[in-house]
């Protein structure tokens, strides 16, 4: 990080800490609150509450960011919420009073994702429309925290047990928080009370609003990875050290691509790399759900996270920019967070669990792969009004 400019730096440092969170709590919070004699009904019910905040909080964030135009203190405000939320769960331990204190946590984490994205794309911001190559280079810094924390951690709660997990992730909010403290300090513009119409009049533009569907069915594909790939995985009988394996080859190509997308990302419009993306999803999730017992298929599909996940978020970004300038981006930002990531995730999540009950983990890939499909068929509709 420290070739890139300071402030750029600072974003870096941001992204590494806040995806080292994501990292750290999400793959392990359910083992310590199995630890703590919750019933799977009880995780399950917590899981399902962490999505629902991102239906609502991004959103409310990226409202008093755009009204308030200082969106990097706002960052600051929802980083200390999350450590002060960590800091509660060392305390308690009633089902109850952790699953408010993690519903607390993850709506102060909601307003991280969008403000920053928001922030970024000021200081990225050109004549020309985003600097892809240098949001690439800071980007592909969630990236590596992201796996270095799931690697990191798996290996600290092995050594000192599930018992010790709120103390251990407390260092990595502490560390989100303090990174915030780097962001440089600026004014942006200040969305006005009579302003609330244009938002409504962008999301009512074609392109835009194929935009999001695209993004809704392309993401929601993806649910099916995020919430049943290790299950599916597990119910091969592959080991866990081939499961762990596999999730590594799809952050390493996200990484390759985020560092070298500035090469290639303007090549082609971000509507044309959103249409190739669920294709690929489509491809992919096929071939997991036919071809699950067979590793060098599935090392092959994994490899295409790099186009069907990275590719895709650079499309995004560049294409949120381009339609929600000035006072609205923090709403598009957290947009294609609450469609992308919250509605999706809820839905996905309970149909997933649905389908993998009734028909087995392998139905959960190939309603993924009908939900990449309907991704491509709006991603193509997009494209023709958009070009």
């Amino acid at each position: 990080m420290s070739a890139a400019p300071a402030p750029l730096a600072a974003f870096g440092l941001v992204w590494f800490a806040y995806f080292a969170t994501i990292g750290a709590f999400n793959p392990y919070a359910p083992l310590w609150f199995q630890e703590l004699g919750f019933s799977t009904l009880a995780i399950g019910a917590i899981a399902s509450l962490q999505s629902l905040t991102r239906v609502v909080a991004p959103f409310a964030w990226g409202w008093l960011g755009d009204h308030g135009g200082q969106r990097e203190r706002l960052v600051r405000l929802a980083a200390l919420g999350t450590l002060v939320a960590a800091i509660g769960l060392l305390f308690l331990r009633d089902l109850k009073a952790v699953a408010l204190c993690t519903v607390l946590l993850f709506l102060a984490n909601g307003g991280v994702v969008p403000l920053c994205e928001a922030a970024l794309a000021r200081h990225l911001s050109t004549a020309q429309g985003m600097d892809s190559a240098r949001y690439g280079r800071v980007r592909v810094w969630g990236s590596v925290g992201f796996i270095i924390a799931v690697l990191g951690y798996g290996a600290l709660l092995q050594l000192f047990g599930i018992g010790g997990f709120p103390w251990l992730v407390l260092p990595v909010f502490a560390l989100l928080w303090l990174a915030t403290l780097k962001l440089p300090s600026t004014r942006d513009e200040v969305a006005e009370t009579g302003e609330s119409p244009a938002l409504w009049a962008v999301l009512r533009r074609p392109e835009v609003a194929w935009f999001f569907a695209s993004v809704f069915f392309t993401v929601l594909a993806h649910t099916g990875l995020y919430a049943f790939f290790s299950l599916y995985l597990d119910s091969l009988g592959y080991p866990k050290s081939a499961v762990g394996a596999l999730w590594a080859v799809s952050v390493a190509a996200e990484i390759v691509f985020f560092w070298f997308q500035g090469r290639f990302i303007d090549r082609f419009s971000p509507y044309r790399w959103l249409l190739w993306a669920a294709l690929l999803a489509l491809l992919r999730f096929a071939a997991i759900a036919a071809f699950g017992d067979l590793p060098a298929v599935l090392v092959a599909a994994q490899l295409l996270h790099a186009v069907t996940f990275a590719a895709h978020h650079a499309a995004c970004i560049l294409l949120i920019n381009r339609h929600f300038r000035g006072s609205l981006r923090g709403r598009g930002q957290a947009l294609y967070s609450v469609l992308g990531y919250g509605v999706s995730g809820v839905i996905g999540g309970v149909t997933g669990g649905w389908l993998s009950g009734r028909l087995g983990f392998g139905a959960v890939f190939w309603a993924a792969t009908v939900a990449a499909a309907l991704g491509a068929l709006c991603a193509r509709r997009a494209q023709r009004h958009g070009a």
